[in-house]
């Protein structure tokens, strides 16, 4: 394990955000590294770093590629995680700078700090120290088939991913797939996750007048943009919070069979304010797993020291929608849409860019595989496993069903609830990342059909 957190640091130093604006010379060298520390493993018939193409015949960005066949009679498994990470934010929102490792103690045990610590490098991490495990153990190398898929994009919404895998089919094509980019119960309790909401993210802009205006000359008989959005937004909900859009469903199979999710915990969790209360209707855990979500994640809007006394006309805001698994996303974004356009107040007028969706995922439960890795999780943790949905999208994963339909998927993660993935101050529990490669290692040996 020292080696192992020690590598995971030093992958955390480089800055690899895969968001245009961003040094994507820094993306480049996080793939080097990922794949030195691949070929060091002395495992591989061939370690390569592959870029796929986005829509627009553009490149993707770089990912790395390793391949290992099976002996015959074996299986093979495919590990997926990626390198690329989120933004940092603002500097002064982190206690220490956001690529500066740093490990400090808390109530529940150590913690590494830093951007890409947990989301996704340690997912990285985990399938390589799991590997060394597996090695160490047995002493010679597995005999299952390893593909190892060390994406370079996901923060930037995995464009190329299609692309990348159909090209590179029959060196990705596996019995099990393995994705390491999921949360657990907490500290103490593993998961593996179930379902996955969908997502839809789009740009709305809003338009009311050709040019601004002065808001004390025209004001009360002119809308202006921020009028109109403030009016528009409003109808996506209900006076409970609950989405109010008709033609987005809420998860049918939900049964209410969740672990038990009091209020005390979302609130701390989320870092609920005292006093405001949680929002929508039913279990908390249904609301966040199997029923849809609306979030206006960004809007541009003449900022408060730059105000000056006028109409604004024009409004442009982000909007970030989570389907329930069962509903297409494109069904769900079209009944967004169509809300949006029929409850558009004053005959604003309304466009619609940047669209894009991913499809919700449900696990075959009762996939062999999905057993295998309860067992492991028990073992690796001393304590059965949660199966738990996630309220967030991994948009590749049907992706991954489209294109390898016989693959029974696994959906693990080394995340709590005190991670703060994409948020500042994110960091790893490092009991937890033990924990982790300790099941995986042992999954793997179980795919293998040792003892």
């Amino acid at each position: 394990m020292p080696a192992a957190i020690a590598d995971l640091a030093r992958l955390v130093r480089i800055p690899s955000v895969s968001w245009d604006g961003f040094d994507q010379a820094h993306v480049d060298s996080s793939a080097n590294a990922v794949a030195t520390l691949l070929t060091e493993l002395q495992l591989f018939d061939r370690v390569a770093i592959e870029r796929g193409t986005n829509p627009d015949a553009t490149p993707g960005r770089p990912a790395v590629l390793a391949t290992r066949a099976a002996k015959p009679g074996m299986p093979t498994v495919l590990l997926y995680a990626h390198h690329d990470v989120q933004p940092p934010g603002a500097d002064e929102d982190w206690d220490s700078p956001p690529y500066e490792p740093t490990l400090r103690s808390t109530p529940t045990g150590d913690r590494l700090y830093g951007r890409g610590a947990a989301d996704d490098k340690a997912g990285v991490m985990t399938h390589i120290a799991a590997l060394r495990a597996l090695v160490e153990a047995h002493g010679e190398a597995p005999g299952i088939g390893i593909a190892v898929f060390i994406e370079g994009e996901e923060e930037f919404g995995s464009r190329s991913f299609r692309d990348f895998i159909e090209r590179h089919r029959a060196a990705l094509d596996a019995e099990v797939i393995i994705v390491a980019d999921s949360d657990n119960w907490d500290h103490e309790t593993p998961a593996i996750t179930a379902s996955l909401r969908g997502n839809v993210t789009f740009t709305l802009t809003v338009r009311t007048l050709e040019h601004a205006s002065h808001s004390g000359m025209f004001g009360g008989a002119v809308p202006d943009a921020t009028l109109s959005a403030i009016q528009l937004l409003a109808t996506l909900w209900d006076a409970e919070g609950a989405v109010a859009v008709d033609g987005l469903a809420a998860f049918a199979g939900a049964t209410g069979a969740t672990p038990d999710y009091p209020e005390p915990q979302l609130r701390a969790d989320a870092g609920l304010l005292d006093g405001v209360r949680p929002i929508g209707r039913g279990e908390l855990l249904d609301r966040i797993w199997h029923q849809p979500a609306i979030t206006v994640t960004g809007m541009d809007l003449p900022s408060v020291r730059d105000a000056s006394n006028t109409l604004t006309p024009v409004v442009r805001i982000k909007v970030s929608a989570r389907i329930a698994p069962g509903q297409s996303a494109e069904a769900g974004y079209d009944a967004i849409a169509s809300h949006l356009k029929h409850h558009a107040p004053h005959g604003a007028v309304l466009s619609f860019e940047d669209v894009v969706t991913g499809e919700p995922f449900r696990v075959d439960t009762d996939a062999p595989a999905y057993l295998l890795a309860k067992d492991a999780m028990a073992a690796g943790w001393g304590r059965d496993p949660v199966e738990m949905g996630i309220g967030g999208s991994i948009p590749f994963i049907p992706t991954l069903v489209d294109v390898f339909p016989r693959a029974q998927i696994l959906v693990t993660g080394v995340e709590d609830p005190d991670t703060r993935a994409h948020s500042p101050n994110e960091s790893l529990h490092l009991g937890v990342f033990r924990r982790a490669v300790l099941s995986e290692a042992l999954l793997l040996t179980a795919l293998e059909g040792r003892e």
